[in-house]
Formats: C-alpha cells, sequence, structure tokens
C-alpha cells in the first residue's frame, strides 16, 4: 500500500471519529434569566442555549414552564462552591431551607442521558436512585455545573448549556449558606423568558 493511501484512511478515520464525538448542537431557542442577588438593584444576567436535538423532552418541558412564567421568583436553594448551582424549587419562594429541595410542578419527565456535564452544562435534577430506580428527572428543578463533573454523566439529563453569566452563577455559588446549603442572601429570579435569535449568516 502507498503512502498516500495510508494518509486517507487516516483522514477519513479521524473525521468519522470528529464527527461521532461531535459537540451537542445548540438551538436557536434561548432562554433569558434576570437574577436579583440580596438588596441590590442591579440584576444579573444569564443566558441558556438548549439542545433541542439531544434532549427534546426536557428542552420541551423546560420551554413550557418558562413561558407559563413558573421560575419567576423561585430563589437557588443550592449552591457548593466553584462546583454547582440548583433552583426550580416553587418551596424556594418562601425561603423555607428544610424543605426546599423537595419540591415541583407536580410530575417527573423521563430521562435523557447521554450528555457530559462539562462547564456551564444545565442539566435536570431528580431524586436519588434508591426511591427513583428508573432515573426519571424532576418536572421543574435544574441546576448548573461550574466545573467538569464527569461522575455525573450517564446519571442525570444534561439539556442545554450556560451562553452568557456563568460569572454570575459562580458569585452564587459561593455565597454563605446555612447547614442545607441554601444561601442566606436572597438570590431571586426576577424574570425568564424564552428568547428566538437569529444565526449569523442566516
Amino acid at each position: 500500500m502507498s503512502a498516500r493511501y495510508w494518509q486517507w484512511i487516516l483522514m477519513v478515520g479521524l473525521l468519522c471519529s470528529s464527527v461521532l464525538h461531535a459537540a451537542p448542537k445548540v438551538g436557536m431557542d434561548v432562554v433569558v434569566m434576570e437574577i436579583q442577588m440580596g438588596k441590590e438593584k442591579e440584576l444579573h444576567r444569564v443566558v441558556i442555549g438548549l439542545y433541542d436535538e439531544a434532549a427534546p423532552v426536557a428542552v420541551q418541558n423546560f420551554k413550557d414552564l418558562v413561558q407559563r412564567k413558573y421560575y419567576k421568583g423561585m430563589r437557588f436553594h443550592r449552591v457548593f462552591p466553584d462546583t454547582l448551582v440548583q433552583t426550580g424549587d416553587p418551596l424556594s419562594r418562601h425561603g423555607d431551607s428544610d424543605r426546599s429541595g423537595t419540591g415541583g410542578p407536580g410530575y417527573t419527565i423521563p430521562a435523557e442521558m447521554g450528555l457530559d456535564h462539562k462547564v456551564g452544562a444545565v442539566a435536570m435534577a431528580r431524586l436519588p436512585d434508591k426511591i427513583n430506580p428508573s432515573k426519571v428527572s424532576n418536572g421543574g428543578q435544574f441546576y448548573v455545573v461550574l466545573t467538569p463533573m464527569p461522575n455525573l454523566n450517564g446519571k442525570f439529563a444534561v439539556f442545554g448549556e450556560v451562553l452568557e453569566g456563568l460569572d454570575v452563577l459562580q458569585t452564587i455559588s459561593n455565597e454563605q449558606t446555612d447547614s442545607n446549603d441554601f444561601p442566606l442572601k436572597k438570590i431571586v429570579i426576577k424574570s425568564i423568558n424564552l428568547e428566538i435569535r437569529q444565526v449569523a449568516g442566516l
């Protein structure tokens, strides 16, 4: 076999590998959150891109809740420094840290595993395997990882990624908490909206 033949084989192999390991496609729809921290008047913006093709059930559910203003007024009820922040529990509106983390919209959704927990990944929360062997996702609660967490891959449904405002979530993650990891400062989703963004060149 000629050297050119083997170069061609190598090129095809690399191309196939890149296709198989291609990053999930973020759709045109994004969710924009405006967050208030404590008594600050300034609102902090976080933009989430959605994996419409890779996690269609979770994405559609999230869009529906956003359009219903379900998340408006909820607090970030669980944070770990430089690691993870979580929100989406209606009980958090009352600041009840003992119960926050147990609420939801009253239903679960099938888990769509497969995407990695890279920095900025947005995923659905769920109950532990012991009481949730089918690994179904909570219908409303979601979290964002602030550092790669491969130990969560294949265990939780990643359905989006933070496109803007990761620094805001990093700041939230480092707020002082009580013994339930509930931030002492009132950190609230003041508004949350679904937007359609035009892709450059279209």
